[in-house]
C-alpha cells in the first residue's frame, strides 16, 4: 500500500513534471537543514536517508579521518574512526547515526522552505531543458487569462508563459480558453529561471504557418526567400520553386485560396500577398509592387535606390493604403523605392515626367491624328499594355553616372504538352 508521503510525492511530480528522485533529494536536503537548525551547527556535515514508501528517515553525521584532530566536531583520529568502521583510513569519511526523535516548529518551517525552493529550481530546470532546443518552433497554446494592461498568460506544454502585449497582433482580442498558435522566439536562462519568449508578430510565424499548411514548403520543393510584415495589416512573402515545373505561388495559395486562407484566419484575417522571388532585382521589384503596373524603373546601385515610374491611375495601387504596398515592397526587396508619375504627352513622341528616365514603351501618336479625348485614351491604353510586356530599365552606378539602359530578362514560355491522339483505324468493309 502506498504511503501518504509517496502519494504526495507522486502528485508533486505529476503537477510539476519533475522526477521523483529530485523531490526526494529536496526532502533529504530540507531535513538536513532542519537538523542543523535544532541540533547542530551550519558547518556540520549531515546526510539524510529518506524512505518515501514508509515515510521514515535516518540522519547521519559525517567526520573526516585525520592523523591529528583539530576540531572534534568535524574530525576523528584513525583509532576513533576504527571504532565506527574497522577499515577506516586517513582521508576517508566515517559517519554515525544521529536521528532525532522530533523536530521543533522552527526547524519544520526551515524544512518546508528548503523543499519549496528545491522543487521550484527543479521545475525551472525541467522547463528549460524541454524548450532550449526548440527555438523557432510553432506551438499550439491556450489562453489562460488576459490582464487589464493587455498581457496574456498562455498555457504551453508543461509551462505557463506570458505573451506580452507588444508580441500580440495589433487589434487582436484574446479571450480565456482560446487556442492560438505562437512562435517560440527565444529561450534564455537568468537568475529567476528560464525566460521563454513567445510571439505572434514575428516574421517566422508566417513561415511556420506556411510550413504547416503547404506540403511543398514542408518538403522543400518551394522555398520561402523573404518575408516583409506589418502584423495585423499586411504581409508580403517571396517564394521560389526548387524543382522545375512547380508554381510556387499557386502551391502556397492553394486551390481557391484554401491554404493561404487558413494562414490568414489564424492571424486575424491579416492580408497575405504571395509573390514569386527572382534573382533579377528588376523583376523582383515588379513582382513586389504588384498589382500596380510599372512603366519604367531606374536603379541607382550605390544608393540601393529604385525610381519606379507609373501612370497616374496606377499610383495609388503602387503606394497602397497608408503607403503599405511600397513600404513592404521596399522591406522585401532591400531597395529604397520612390514612386514617380509617368505622364505620356501627345505629339511627336510621348515622353516621361520631368526627371524620369526615357522609356522604350513610349507610343508614337503622330499618325493617329489625335483630335479628341477618345484618341488620347487609346494612346494611353497602348502605353499601358506596352509597359505590361517589358518596362524600360535604366541602371546607374551612382546618381551622377551616365545611365545604362537594359532590358529585364524575359521568362521563356512554358512548353505545352499535347496529348497524342490515337489514329482511328478504318474498319474494312465486308462485302455481301
Amino acid at each position: 500500500m502506498q504511503s501518504k508521503f509517496a502519494a504526495a510525492i507522486a502528485q508533486i511530480c505529476d503537477e510539476k513534471h519533475i522526477d521523483a528522485r529530485v523531490v526526494i533529494e529536496a526532502i533529504e536536503a530540507a531535513l538536513a537543514a532542519a537538523f542543523r537548525k535544532d541540533y547542530g551547527s551550519p558547518e556540520q556535515k549531515i546526510r539524510v536517508v529518506f524512505d518515501a514508501q514508509t515515510g521514515l528517515m535516518n540522519v547521519y553525521q559525517q567526520f573526516d579521518v585525520v592523523k591529528t584532530v583539530a576540531d572534534r566536531e568535524f574530525e576523528k583520529t584513525v583509532a576513533d574512526a576504527k571504532k565506527i568502521r574497522k577499515t577506516a583510513k586517513v582521508g576517508e569519511v566515517v559517519e554515525i547515526e544521529v536521528t532525532p526523535k522530533e523536530y521543533g516548529r522552527i526547524a519544520a518551517q526551515t524544512a518546508k522552505q528548503v523543499i519549496i525552493q528545491r522543487v521550484r529550481e527543479a521545475e525551472r530546470e525541467a522547463v528549460y531543458n524541454l524548450y532550449k532546443d526548440r527555438e523557432g518552433e510553432l506551438l499550439t497554446a491556450q489562453v489562460q487569462r488576459v490582464e487589464r494592461h493587455g498581457d496574456a498568460f498562455i498555457d504551453l506544454e508543461k509551462a505557463t508563459v506570458i505573451l506580452e502585449r507588444n508580441h500580440q497582433i495589433p487589434g487582436e482580442r484574446l479571450y480565456n480558453g482560446q487556442r492560438i498558435k505562437v512562435l517560440l522566439e527565444k529561450v534564455a536562462r537568468n537568475e529567476k529561471g528560464p525566460q521563454i519568449i513567445i510571439s505572434r508578430t514575428h516574421n517566422n510565424l508566417i513561415k511556420a504557418l506556411l510550413d504547416l499548411e503547404v506540403p511543398e514548403v514542408r518538403e522543400g520543393i518551394v522555398e520561402i526567400k523573404q518575408i516583409a510584415r506589418e502584423p495585423g495589416i499586411r504581409t508580403k512573402v517571396a517564394v521560389a520553386a526548387r524543382e522545375e515545373g512547380v508554381d510556387p505561388v499557386g502551391a502556397c495559395v492553394g486551390q481557391k485560396g484554401v491554404r493561404i486562407q487558413a494562414v490568414t484566419d489564424e492571424l486575424g484575417h491579416e492580408r497575405i500577398d504571395v509573390i514569386e522571388w527572382s534573382a533579377d532585382p528588376v523583376k523582383f521589384l515588379i513582382n513586389a509592387l504588384s498589382p500596380a503596373k510599372i512603366v519604367s524603373i531606374e536603379l541607382i546601385q550605390d544608393q540601393k535606390l529604385a525610381k519606379v515610374y507609373v501612370t497616374e491611375d496606377q499610383r495609388s495601387l503602387a503606394i497602397g493604403k497608408n503607403g503599405q504596398n511600397v513600404r513592404l515592397a521596399s522591406l522585401l526587396t532591400g531597395w529604397e523605392i520612390d514612386i514617380e508619375d509617368f505622364v505620356p504627352t501627345v505629339g511627336a513622341e510621348a515622353t516621361p515626367a520631368e526627371g524620369a528616365a526615357p522609356s522604350e514603351t513610349v507610343v508614337k501618336v503622330e499618325e493617329m491624328a489625335v483630335q479628341s479625348p477618345r484618341d488620347r485614351t487609346v494612346a494611353e491604353e497602348k502605353v499601358e499594355k506596352s509597359s505590361e510586356v517589358m518596362p524600360q530599365v535604366t541602371i546607374r552606378e551612382s546618381a551622377d553616372a551616365p545611365p545604362t539602359e537594359v532590358k529585364p530578362t524575359e521568362e521563356k514560355p512554358k512548353k505545352k504538352t499535347r496529348k497524342k491522339r490515337a489514329a482511328k483505324k478504318e474498319t474494312p468493309e465486308v462485302g455481301a
